[in-house]
Order: C-alpha cells, then sequence, then structure tokens
C-alpha cells in the first residue's frame, strides 16, 4: 500500500470552519466548527488540537489544501492565509482547490454543482467524473442554471464541501495545477473610488 503525504484539508469558503487530516495510510480525522463569524479566532486552536490527537506537529506536514471559493470573502481570505502561513513557514506545497470543484468530490459519475450565491443566482459547474470539470465555474441566473442541470447528472447544491475527500484530493494533486488564490466567480463589490478623487500633486 502507498504512503500518503501527511496533508492538512482547510475549509472556511461556507458557515463551517472545517479541517482534516489526511494519515499516511489514509485515514482522516476531522473536526468541524458550525460557525458563520469567527474563523480567524478559532482556526489555529483547532489545528492545534487536531494534531495533537494525532501526535502529529506542524513539523511533519507535508502539504496543506484549502478551498478558494466562491464563497465567504472574510472566510476565503482566512482559511487561504491560514494555509499559505503553513505552507511558508515550513515550505511545504499548499494545495488551492476552487470550491465547486472541491464540493464534486462527494459524488460520482456525471456531476452538476449548482450552489446559491443569493440574489437570485446561482454559482454552476459540470463535471464528467469525480474532480473532472467539463466547464468553467459561471455565475447564471438561478432559473437558468437550474434549466441547465443535465439528465442523469448527479446534482449536488450543498455548500460544505466532503473535507476528508478534499484531503484525499490535495494529497495527490498537482501544486502547480492548484495555486492557492481566491476564485470568487462573481466580482467583488466592493469597487475603486473614482468620484471626488483628490489628484496627487506632484512634489
Amino acid at each position: 500500500m502507498s504512503v500518503l503525504p501527511i496533508t492538512l484539508a482547510i475549509d472556511t469558503a461556507a458557515p463551517r470552519l472545517q479541517l482534516a487530516l489526511l494519515r499516511p495510510d489514509g485515514s482522516t480525522d476531522i473536526s468541524v466548527d458550525e460557525i458563520a463569524t469567527g474563523h480567524a479566532e478559532l482556526i489555529f486552536e483547532r489545528i492545534a488540537t487536531l494534531l495533537a490527537r494525532n501526535g502529529i506537529g506542524y513539523s511533519d506536514l507535508q502539504r496543506v489544501v484549502t478551498t478558494t471559493g466562491p464563497g465567504s470573502f472574510t472566510g476565503l481570505r482566512i482559511g487561504l492565509s491560514a494555509a499559505r502561513g503553513i505552507g511558508l513557514a515550513h515550505d511545504i506545497p499548499v494545495i488551492g482547490v476552487p470550491s465547486l470543484l472541491a464540493l464534486s468530490l462527494a459524488g460520482h459519475g456525471t456531476i452538476t454543482v449548482l450552489l446559491d450565491a443569493r440574489r437570485d443566482e446561482a454559482y454552476f459547474q459540470t463535471f464528467s467524473a469525480l474532480g473532472m470539470p467539463d466547464s468553467a465555474a459561471q455565475l447564471l441566473p438561478m432559473a437558468v442554471a437550474q434549466q441547465a442541470v443535465r439528465a442523469n447528472s448527479l446534482l449536488l447544491t450543498t455548500p460544505f464541501v466532503d473535507i476528508a475527500a478534499l484531503a484525499r484530493y490535495g494529497a495527490i494533486a498537482d501544486p502547480l495545477g492548484h495555486v492557492p488564490e481566491a476564485a470568487y466567480v462573481r466580482d467583488a463589490d466592493a469597487k475603486p473610488q473614482t468620484a471626488a478623487r483628490i489628484e496627487r500633486l506632484n512634489s
């Protein structure tokens, strides 16, 4: 049996703080907190607890994987920052997995992920097989997304990833093809201020 890299998985894109630790034998231990806010205050405490109960230190980690969105703007930043910080401190790969792809890891066969994006819109993506997208992630009107669901496709609508499946995926994913950068799909609501801008005076 092949030995897998010890991998920490992080998901803060939805109103949960989800962590998983993949052990070399392929088994996983998970930690889940049902919280909409407060990820920043809890995340490192929960990571420390998860590692300690498995007799593993930060220096033993070989990979970190995190979801990259779409999802909560604040939550994504916390998860990405934690993953990148751990990766930088311990010189290990950080794997970024778009949230719609991460959600598809809970399915099988042909998969459609349709995630409520509010404002009567949906994040939408189709997969020919587990983890294999055959379309780009899109933001569509909800009615259009619902009509686009393929017949005989497994429809996934939950915003909560299977964190153990994410850890297993991250353990074998190519870091070069999984950059840990936020993928919002919808443009950020905050826009650069242009009205009444004061021009800088030349010194």
